[in-house]
């Protein structure tokens, strides 16, 4: 098995660090890519099913997306930083420790998601009034949020397997994980909804039963030793190293996630006061927004660990070229994906608005979806720099940008633009916060790219010393 497990390391290693950049990170992002578009998939699934029973079904959909990213707030910190710190550790031949990182992160996520559970089940109504419903959707709120939050700990485990199978090369393991999971949801809900008649509970339950599908396949590749690294609560081990690593580059994501929340239930609070029509069609348009996203994540996913592991190993050339060929390439994807979605915005909505009331969903939704569009290019971009800062252990500059979209650009303007606009003002906030973060991320690259000429620049010095490696 040792054998085994250093045959697949050094093929790995071979492929980081002389394979061509192009096809390395596309091949990395690939499975990635298929891994969000199909989790889009079913989160559209959900909304698609329950629309037939009415826009106040829909906006409990959207109320309850809150929640979900309440569990990934902590479970993508812990995946982040644990992938990071894994590539790297990979990259300088330290499988031992990279397992030590791994096993730490997941039964740390375990432990969150348990935490989630009993909060969320012992404050039920409280919790999905924070998070925005209004009195005609929060018993739907609280129907599917009843399940979801039963496997919140496998949820939150799965963020971290996901991220740490893409870590050492095995994005296609995640993809299926993920991908089955997603799959088997789209099925399983029209069986629970219609069939069974349990209505949004269905889809709750629907949901549950994907991410315990999905946990079962992600952890099986680790417990059975067909991985690089090994999951055992023996190799769980907290140490100060291992958490400040985690911590500082997986913090970005966290409070991304954290600040989502927030601007997620101030969005839901102003959009429900307005309407539940407003409500679901800002809910739709984000969900329909999740296949762009998606797919410049899991390109962004593809891209970290390859610029990760060549950090690591010192082959400064290849980090810069491999953050060149992932800019322009997510920025011309984002041009082609934008400008389709553009063109379709009104069908999309169209196919969840189905009551007497849909012409207000139509109109919003389409407009939120126009506008980020508009910015798609701009997202995409800065999503690359993102995962560049991750990759490279820059835990401030990743803090910054993940925390800029939805945190620092976007809550000082929702309230100003939806009382000036309204309805139109809620649909365009994060098109306008999008812009402000552009801003933010011009200064940031320029600085990384200094960071990484000051590093090789210190190896061309080293190698020419007397004594030194020979250049």
């Amino acid at each position: 098995m040792a054998g085994t497990d250093k045959q697949r390391q050094q093929l790995r290693e071979n492929m980081m660090l002389e394979g061509s950049l192009p096809r390395v990170i596309t091949k990395m992002a690939f499975p990635s890519i298929i891994s969000f578009l199909i989790t889009s998939i079913y989160n559209l699934a959900d909304t698609y099913f329950v629309s037939g029973l009415g826009e106040s079904a829909q906006a409990a959909i959207s109320v309850n997306a809150s929640l979900d990213q309440i569990i990934m707030m902590a479970g993508s910190m812990l995946a982040v930083g644990a992938a990071s710190y894994i590539s790297r550790l990979l990259g300088a031949k330290d499988s031992d420790k990279a397992s030590q990182v791994l096993s730490t992160a997941f039964f740390t996520a375990v432990l969150f998601g348990a935490v989630v559970t009993v909060l969320g089940v012992s404050f039920m109504h409280p919790m999905v009034r924070l998070l925005g419903a209004t009195d005609t959707c929060e018993q739907f709120a609280v129907e599917y949020a009843t399940y979801v939050l039963l496997v919140a700990p496998f949820m939150a485990a799965n963020f971290v397997m996901n991220q740490c199978l893409r870590a050492e090369g095995s994005a296609m393991l995640s993809m299926v994980g993920m991908g089955f999971g997603g799959i088997l949801n789209c099925f399983l809900d029209p069986i629970f909804i219609f069939n069974f008649n349990m209505g949004v509970k269905g889809a709750s339950l629907a949901t549950a039963i994907s991410k315990l599908v999905s946990f079962a396949i992600l952890v099986f590749p680790y417990v059975t030793r067909r991985s690089v690294l090994h999951l055992s609560v023996r190799r769980f081990r907290p140490t100060r190293d291992i958490v400040t690593q985690v911590v500082s580059v997986g913090s970005s994501s966290m409070f991304r996630s954290g600040l989502a929340v927030v601007s997620a239930i101030v969005l839901n609070n102003i959009a429900g006061g307005i309407s539940d029509a407003v409500l679901a069609g800002i809910g739709v348009s984000t969900k329909v927004m999740m296949f762009p996203f998606g797919i410049i994540l899991g390109f962004g996913t593809g891209f970290q660990p390859v610029a990760g592991f060549n950090w690591g190993a010192k082959r400064y050339d290849r980090v810069k070229d491999s953050y060149r060929f992932a800019s322009r390439a997510a920025i011309i994807g984002a041009l082609v994906m934008g400008l389709t979605l553009a063109l379709l915005a009104n069908q999309l909505i169209g196919v969840f608005a189905k009551s007497d009331q849909s012409a207000e969903m139509l109109a919003i939704g389409a407009l939120c979806i126009r506008l980020q569009c508009l910015v798609l290019p701009i997202h995409g971009w800065v999503a690359v720099v993102n995962m560049f800062c991750a990759g490279l252990g820059n835990a401030r500059g990743a803090l910054l940008l993940s925390t800029s979209r939805q945190g620092t650009c976007f809550l000082p303007i929702v309230y100003p633009m939806s009382w000036a606009w309204g309805a139109y003002g809620v649909a365009a906030v994060q098109a306008v916060a999008d812009l402000l973060t552009l801003i933010l991320a011009l200064p940031l690259i320029r600085r990384v790219k200094r960071q990484i000429q000051a590093a090789a620049d210190a190896q061309a010095a080293e190698r020419s010393a007397p004594g030194g490696e020979a250049a």
